[in-house]
């Protein structure tokens, strides 16, 4: 637990709430003492006018930063580019909220006092290496493919309710066959239903093509980024590039944060969580969890359970045994998990922090 080493009195630890545009810092020292409050703007002018407040008090042990994956993530790096201490603090939960009451210093102050108390001892996302850049890929191509389904959806749906003369030259067409019928439309002076319908199909078309070809483009970028990373994973079975940089993003740059292969289970959701009470000892299914982490965990389990035989052997033993596939299937991505982590525990520093 960190209490002992931020119970000097001499000590400094500085709670930060965050926001877009301005953050909020209180500071405490080693006996919980209030010291002072200091508002920032979220810059770098701003990041280093807080380390000198901060230093007039004295030595400064820790910071703990709310939303170090969001609006805390600028100051986060700053901080610990300049060799702190930095805690990642979770949000004040709702019964400490009505106990206390909600505003900016009374969040700040909560974070400091979380960390002086040893409760917040998560290491923060670096953010300053290959995985970050991947992690920007994943969002951008992940937006992407949600666009491409709407587009493809709308033009399903434009398609239904077109008018008689134009749907039915659409009628029985593949996916990809669609899209190519819908680029040759020529739609005349747009005054009726039919050729505006021309017209939205086209665009629709149009808007689906140029988004194929950016998601081309990232996933040359990503596969590239994805293999000079963590190769051992990309080649793993049932795993791919795009899984694998999924695995790679909830894990971050710095993957020494996480300390165990439990630590990592409970990262991607897929440790069991105790419900004992009383007489009754059970488990049930964690439901927290970076949730496309276990969304890529199901996906590999999936792809062993239909082409490895060993894994289709394991599901059979443990159907006889009187388990349930789903839950078969959950014992089989905790395994993955294990395997994910024995790989990324492996990598070396400099390879997971190389910058292209």
């Amino acid at each position: 637990m960190s209490t002992i080493a931020y119970n000097e009195p001499s000590r400094v630890i500085v709670g930060v709430d965050t926001h877009q545009d301005e953050h909020v810092a209180i500071a405490i020292n080693g006996d919980g003492a209030y010291l002072g409050e200091y508002r920032i703007e979220t810059t770098l002018a701003g990041y280093a006018d807080l380390e000198r407040w901060s230093s007039n008090f004295g030595t400064i042990a820790a910071f703990g930063v709310e939303g170090t994956g969001s609006y805390g993530a600028g100051l986060s790096r700053f901080l610990t580019g300049e060799k702190y201490q930095v805690f990642e603090v979770n949000r004040p939960d709702r019964s400490t909220r009505r106990r206390l009451g909600k505003s900016d210093s009374i969040d700040a102050e909560a974070a400091a006092r979380s960390v002086r108390a040893g409760m917040a001892e998560g290491t923060p996302k670096s953010g300053d290496g290959n995985v970050e850049m991947i992690r920007m890929l994943k969002v951008t191509r992940d937006s992407a493919i949600k666009a491409r389904s709407q587009a493809k959806n709308q033009m399903k749906s434009l398609i239904l309710t077109a008018p008689a003369e134009l749907r039915e030259r659409f009628e029985g067409l593949k996916a990809s066959k669609l899209v190519d019928r819908c680029l040759r439309l020529r739609p005349a002076e747009m005054t009726t239903p039919t050729t505006i319908a021309k017209f939205a199909l086209r665009s629709l078309a149009r808007r689906q093509g140029q988004l194929d070809t950016e998601i081309s483009k990232i996933d040359v970028e990503l596969t590239r980024l994805t293999k000079q990373t963590a190769p051992a994973l990309v080649e793993a079975f049932g795993m791919g590039p795009n899984t694998a940089a999924t695995l790679l993003v909830a894990a971050g740059d710095n993957v020494e944060r996480i300390t165990s292969e439990s630590a990592f289970a409970a990262l991607c959701g897929v440790s069991p969580i105790p419900a004992s009470s009383g007489k009754t000892t059970r488990w049930r299914l964690s439901r927290g969890g970076n949730r496309q982490a276990n969304s890529a965990l199901h996906q590999i389990v999936i792809v062993r359970l239909k082409s490895d035989r060993r894994t289709r052997d394991y599901m059979e033993r443990r159907i006889r045994e009187g388990k349930s596939k789903l839950e078969v299937i959950r014992c089989l991505k905790r395994y993955v998990a294990r395997e994910v982590f024995n790989i990324l525990k492996n990598l070396p520093t400099s390879q997971a922090k190389m910058v292209a």
